[in-house]
């Protein structure tokens, strides 16, 4: 049967725009299908995504290694995406990881970041007092604090960013979504929800949380897929001032478990301190789930719950406006992206963001392409082999 492309990549997020980025700089025929965001968010009647922000932390500190190594490379290459794009989506103004001082989050964070090279400061209580005025932290705590290659994305630019490379490099870039997937006399057979139908040699389905709609897999990738609210606070621009020096922050505390942003400067051309970090779990359980989920402002209760954070983690601060948006995560079994072949030898699913994938989608997105061009994924520097668990 013949075939319209070599390579044909579902879903055009912070994921597959990477892999199709980096599957055209290494050859001809590659296709990525996958909206553009919508403009009226409550009226879409399609698919959503959740890059659809200006804000995700961005660091190679973390407790597990082979997550500092899939940012760390990532992150090492946002100069040359920005560069060749011409499109500016990082701002380096560090991260710090605070956790209870008897905890062994914080060495394990440590320890990783010492096995890639990566300079940080183990910070006390009083020593976070020093460094970060702003912040009124827990009693008990110390931080771990990367000042250089760390801060802050916008996961909406370089998704853009992403696109345009790949177009750039000789991809084909189709602006609808995919409502099935099939193998066909040994090529993959993709239809989209504007009546195209395209022919692969493979596909790589790299849909975020919709990747477990239906009529996409031979079988449902073992992942769940969480409704997640998160909250923005207006300040104005002498706060924006006042607090430029603010890094990224993540924050584990006796019932407190959040990611808090410094203030970002948002489309509408306002500030915003961007909070996140669910009390509890809300799982949605599919295509209809999501979509509902995504016309929301999100939970009334996450709201409140992070308000009273930051009223005391910031107390200096006097927002104009309090506002909340919905997003989702998505958590496999063993806890990393799955990168790997279904039981079809034409379809393979990139999928996985266990909530904090924006910072490695380049990486991830690269180890994307190389399952295609290369049939596997090995001696890559991991611990683990993201070998994906079907239903």
């Amino acid at each position: 049967m013949a075939v319209d492309f070599k390579y044909i990549v579902v879903g055009r997020g912070l994921m597959g725009a990477a892999a199709a980025r980096h599957l055209a700089r290494r050859v001809d025929g590659v296709a990525v299908i996958g909206p553009d965001e919508p403009d009226d968010r409550k009226a879409h009647q399609g698919v959503f995504a959740s890059h659809y922000d200006e804000g995700r932390i961005t660091r190679t500190i973390d407790p597990d290694r082979n997550w500092a190594l899939l940012a760390n490379r990532s992150i090492g290459r946002y100069g040359e995406i920005a560069r060749d794009s011409g499109i500016d989506f990082y701002r380096e103004v560090g991260c710090v990881v605070v956790a209870p001082t008897e905890s062994d989050y914080l060495e394990r964070t440590r320890q990783a970041a010492i096995s890639l090279g990566v300079e940080t400061r183990l910070l006390d209580g009083a020593g976070l007092k020093a460094v970060f005025p702003f912040f009124a932290f827990p009693d008990g705590g110390a931080g771990v604090f990367e000042a250089r290659g760390a801060g802050h994305i916008s996961p909406r630019s370089l998704v853009k960013a992403q696109s345009l490379l790949a177009e750039k490099a000789g991809a084909t870039v189709i602006r609808d979504y995919v409502v099935s997937i099939r193998s066909e006399g040994g090529v993959a057979v993709v239809e989209t929800a504007g009546g195209r139908t395209c022919r692969g040699e493979k596909v790589l389905l790299a849909a975020g949380g919709f990747s477990i709609a239906e009529n996409l897999l031979p079988r449902p990738v073992a992942m769940t897929v969480y409704a997640r609210t998160v909250t923005l606070f207006e300040v104005g621009e002498a706060d924006a001032a006042r607090l430029a020096a603010m890094p990224s922050l993540i924050l584990r505390a006796p019932g407190i478990d959040i990611y808090l942003l410094p203030p970002i400067r948002y489309p509408d051309g306002k500030f915003y301190l961007k909070i996140g970090g669910d009390p509890d779990d809300l799982a949605l359980s599919g295509d209809a789930d999501m979509r509902a989920w995504f016309k929301t402002e999100g939970r009334d209760m996450v709201r409140a719950h992070l308000k009273r954070i930051v009223e005391g983690l910031v107390p200096d601060i006097v927002p104009l406006s309090i506002s909340t948006a919905a997003c989702v995560v998505s958590h496999t079994e063993s806890g990393y992206p799955m990168i790997g072949y279904t039981s079809s030898p034409e379809i393979a699913v990139l999928t996985g963001c266990a909530g904090t994938s924006a910072k490695s989608s380049d990486e991830i997105g690269r180890l994307g392409a190389e399952l295609l061009l290369s049939g596997r994924i090995d001696e890559q520097g991991y611990s683990t082999d993201f070998t994906p668990q079907f239903r």
